[in-house]
Parts: C-alpha cells; sequence; structure tokens
C-alpha cells in the first residue's frame, strides 16, 4: 500500500430559501395559485480525496429533495493518462454549458437559467478532460448511459449518449480584461424513447418528493411527452470580464427528431452581467473554463461589510414547435448577493417571469426570493 492513502476531505453545503409570488389573473389561470414557500433548495455531504497519487474521487449526497437522498457526484478519475489528459468514471456533470458547469456553490443568481432543461446534465459514463495550449483552452468529451434515475442507474438495451464541450480564451490582458468562447455538443438516445423539456421562472422547490407528494412550484413551459429515438443539442458561449463586471451569455438549441410527427427545434438564450461594488472580481477557472466566486477582501464585521455583487440577467425560452405548444417563457432577474465571508453568503433575487401559453395569451409573475448558503 502506498504510504499516505487513501486521503479523505469532508465537504457540505446547504441553502435554505424563501419565496414570495404576485400573479396577475392571466398568471393564476395559466399556471394556478402558486403558494409562497420556505425550504431548504440544498443539503449536500461530500468525501473527497485520493486513493493514490494519480487516482482521486469524489462521493456526494443530497439530502435537500424531499422524502429521499439523492445521488450528486459519485465518480473516480484517473490523473494524466497520456494523450487522453484525465479519465472519470461514474456519475458526474456532463460536458455541456458554461452555466451547467459553474457550481451551485457559486451562481450569481439563486437558480441556473431556463435553458437548463435542454442539458444532459448529471449522468453515469465515463470520459475524457484536459486544458491545452498552457490552460489557455479546455476539452471534454464523454459517454454514458441515458436518461439515469437519482441513484445514478439506467436499464435496459438501449439509452445512451455522447457530450462534448470545447473553450478558449479568446483575449486575456492579465487581471484587467478576459473573453471566453466556447462551443457544446450531445447526441442523445433516450431508454424511455422520449423527450420532455420544461421549466420554471428560474426558482427552485419544483421536486415534490418520492412518495408522489406535489410539486410547489409549477412549471411554466412543458413540452408534455415527445415520441422520439434521439436528439442533438447545440450550445455556443461567449462571456468576459472587464475589471469588475463579469459578463456570461449561452445560445442553445435542442433539435429532436420526433416519431410520428416534424423534426423539432427549441432555442433558448440568456444573457447575464454581474459587478462587484466593493472591488473584487470573481475568479476565472482555467481547468474547468466557467467563473467561480467572489472572495471579499474584508470578511463582515470588526468594521467591514464583505463584498456586494449586483447582477441582472435577461432569458428566453420557446417550446413552442409544429405539433409541440409547450410556450414561450422570458425571465427577467436582478440580484443583489453579500458575501459575509469565503464560504456564507445571501442572495435576494427579484424575477418578472413574462409566460406566453398558447390559447391562453400572455400572464405576469413577480417573484421575490432570499437564500442563505454555507458551504465548507
Amino acid at each position: 500500500m502506498e504510504s499516505g492513502y487513501p486521503t479523505v476531505s469532508v465537504k457540505g453545503l446547504f441553502q435554505v430559501e424563501s419565496a414570495w409570488f404576485g400573479q396577475d389573473a392571466a398568471s393564476t389561470a395559466a399556471v394556478g395559485d402558486i403558494p409562497d414557500s420556505t425550504d431548504f433548495r440544498r443539503a449536500r455531504l461530500a468525501a473527497t480525496g485520493h486513493v493514490a497519487e494519480n487516482v482521486n474521487y469524489m462521493i456526494e449526497f443530497d439530502f435537500g429533495f424531499p422524502g429521499r437522498p439523492t445521488f450528486m457526484d459519485v465518480y473516480a478519475t484517473v490523473e494524466d493518462v497520456s494523450v487522453l489528459g484525465n479519465v472519470r468514471v461514474g456519475q458526474w456533470r456532463q460536458p455541456f454549458s458554461m452555466d451547467a458547469l459553474t457550481s451551485v456553490k457559486e451562481l450569481m443568481f439563486l437558480e441556473r437559467s431556463t435553458a437548463f432543461t435542454f442539458f444532459p446534465f448529471r449522468q453515469t459514463g465515463i470520459g475524457a478532460f484536459d486544458t491545452a495550449f498552457d490552460e489557455q483552452a479546455t476539452w471534454a468529451v464523454s459517454a454514458f448511459r441515458y436518461p439515469v434515475d437519482q441513484f445514478g442507474g439506467s436499464f435496459g438495451d438501449s439509452g445512451y449518449g455522447l457530450s462534448t464541450r470545447l473553450t478558449g480564451l479568446l483575449l486575456e490582458e492579465g487581471d484587467d480584461a478576459l473573453v471566453h468562447a466556447g462551443f457544446n455538443f450531445a447526441h442523445l438516445q433516450p431508454s424511455t424513447h422520449r423527450f420532455r423539456f420544461r421549466s420554471t421562472p428560474e426558482i427552485g422547490f419544483t421536486a415534490g418528493d418520492i412518495n408522489g407528494g406535489p410539486t410547489v412550484i409549477p412549471f411554466f413551459v412543458d413540452t408534455g411527452n415527445i415520441p422520439a429515438q434521439s436528439a442533438q443539442m447545440l450550445g455556443t458561449e461567449l462571456a468576459g470580464q472587464v475589471g469588475g463586471v463579469t459578463l456570461q451569455s449561452e445560445l442553445m438549441y435542442a433539435m429532436v427528431n420526433q416519431e410520428g410527427g416534424p423534426s423539432l427545434a427549441f432555442p433558448a438564450i440568456y444573457a447575464q452581467a454581474s459587478y462587484a461594488l466593493t472591488g473584487e472580481r470573481r475568479s476565472y477557472n482555467r481547468k474547468q473554463g466557467v467563473f467561480g466566486r467572489i472572495v471579499p477582501h474584508h470578511n463582515f464585521g470588526t468594521g467591514y461589510s464583505g463584498a456586494w455583487e449586483v447582477a441582472a440577467r435577461w432569458s428566453w425560452i420557446n417550446l413552442n414547435d409544429a405539433n409541440i405548444q409547450g410556450g414561450e417563457l422570458t425571465d427577467l432577474t436582478l440580484g443583489l448577493n453579500w458575501y459575509l465571508n469565503r464560504y456564507f453568503k445571501a442572495q435576494f433575487n427579484y424575477i418578472h417571469a413574462i409566460l406566453s401559453s398558447p390559447g391562453a395569451g400572455d400572464s405576469g409573475t413577480d417573484i421575490l426570493a432570499v437564500r442563505a448558503q454555507i458551504d465548507f
């Protein structure tokens, strides 16, 4: 046995939040009366470490989903495998989208954008990834079973996927400015022989529970089940930083090869920006091609206020095409983030959701949400 192995480090995260809803008459008619909510969005524990100098692992579970724990990242990685870079096997976030690969600990807003419904996200399989050109670029490719259940399992003679992501820094001028671009592609063949895309107005509390409890916040747009053997997901990324300003945007398309009907194309796009009022800036993770967290210059207390960040996002998704009329949703979000220290932050979001429902017209919903988060 190699000396000093295995190593173990315990990590954790919890997010507790409350949300209040204001609906016009058309919104209530379209999605029902939405109750105000308070709950734990996430409550996670993880063990990470190495079992050898070149083999690391992560085992993470989430206890925030009502009724049961849920598998999160459960994988092993063999590092520096010749031209293959790093090889990973298990369940993890598949290489697709800057938004998806940004840790929930470091999101600019409470939730990812409405485009998230298109992402393969956590699946069980095998993949390879690495950096290139002196960490000016990243690449990743993976093959996996699709879709997997809450414990990472998939059963049957079909159900596979392939995903890849390429990113690069087009411009970098020290700590003053950078420009990031990326491309994503996924080919999915679901074991269920169907796809379903749906989204809330970028707020959580959607899960229900394993015993069939109700979904708290309804999905505003929903295609229903679409019979299909396969689909392709395309995505582009453009992001940058200038001083304390962070900019990020993505355009996504889901192209579904519908059975018994025409091929379908559903677009989604978002653009977001943030500014650190207290002079900090978000870090840029060169190994993953994503932005990280803000770390206060001075922690809250003894005359200091910590770090403060303001943010805004526009997002749009259209789930209407041919015989599928899932609706169109536009979200306008304003955010205020307070970082008391590196590990504790509070987030405040105001969301104005504009829903266009086929046959029902436009409706408006206003959401005010607050979250407290600790991670270690």
